[in-house]
């Protein structure tokens, strides 16, 4: 009898990096639950994939929206291999203008969602021995101004992402975290200005933005044997920007 395919679960996965991961995911032979509180959005990306992704409705930041999700995975799947929780939102903005409200709601999708999601599909990580690939930020690796709450969520999701590699890996588990620089998704062109989308070019190393499907490569590979050795680790795939601190652009040689 030959050996069911791998799966991976994947929050936000209706668009952006992560319908980029579910796409790799797919190439590889695996089946892939796809996790999205847009509903709308959900169904078109999966429409267009086949009958090897499982759509789920949820909205990570509530516990009983998670419980909910974890059984129909398991019902639909029977086993989850990898985990990538990417569902998250950003709000910039100066620190006088976040209230309490505003904090919370960064906070309750960008964190909250990654400690509930991660503690739902724990059991059945720990069955499979699998992995979890949270996505953090740049901004959890380095301050920058309008990112209170986005930058300190992110932040707090790579150490979450630490204490998870610390704790499970006697349990075969691998814990692992991917930081993004600027990335061209269609969020980045609407809030980015053609002035900042000049900066960060001038910022960058490498000169440009990342594309959604490099992102996915680095997930992915975390993601699979090739990376089993590898457990809390930090990976930026962010074009050199975090490398290069805060050096002026004008000074370079």
């Amino acid at each position: 009898m030959s050996e069911a395919p791998s799966t991976a679960l994947v929050t936000g996965a209706a668009r952006g990096i992560g319908l980029a991961t579910t796409r790799l995911f797919l190439a590889e032979g695996r089946r892939v639950a796809m996790i999205d509180r847009d509903a709308e959005a959900l169904e078109v990306a999966a429409a267009e994939l086949g009958d090897a992704v499982l759509p789920v409705v949820c909205d990570v930041s509530r516990p009983d929206e998670v419980a909910a999700m974890g059984e129909k995975v398991r019902a639909g799947l029977g086993r989850v291999d990898a985990l990538v929780n990417n569902a998250g939102v950003a709000d910039f903005g100066p620190i006088a203008e976040h209230d309490f409200a505003r904090w919370r709601r960064v906070m309750e999708t960008n964190l909250d969602g990654v400690f509930l999601v991660s503690q739902e599909m724990l059991p059945d990580l720990r069955a499979s021995r699998g992995a979890i690939v949270n996505i953090a930020s740049i901004s959890g690796l380095r301050a920058s101004t309008l990112r209170v709450a986005y930058g300190t969520s992110k932040a707090a999701v790579i150490h979450l992402t630490k204490q998870q590699a610390a704790e499970l890996g006697e349990h075969g588990i691998r814990a692992n975290c991917v930081a993004p620089g600027p990335v061209d998704t269609k969020l980045a062109l609407a809030v980015h200005s053609r002035e900042i989308r000049a900066a960060y070019h001038d910022a960058l190393p490498l000169n440009r933005y990342g594309s959604e499907r490099e992102i996915a490569e680095a997930i992915v590979f975390l993601c699979s044997e090739r990376a089993s050795y590898v457990t809390g680790q930090v990976l930026a795939a962010d074009g050199g920007f975090e490398a290069t601190g805060i050096g002026l652009p004008a000074l370079r040689g």
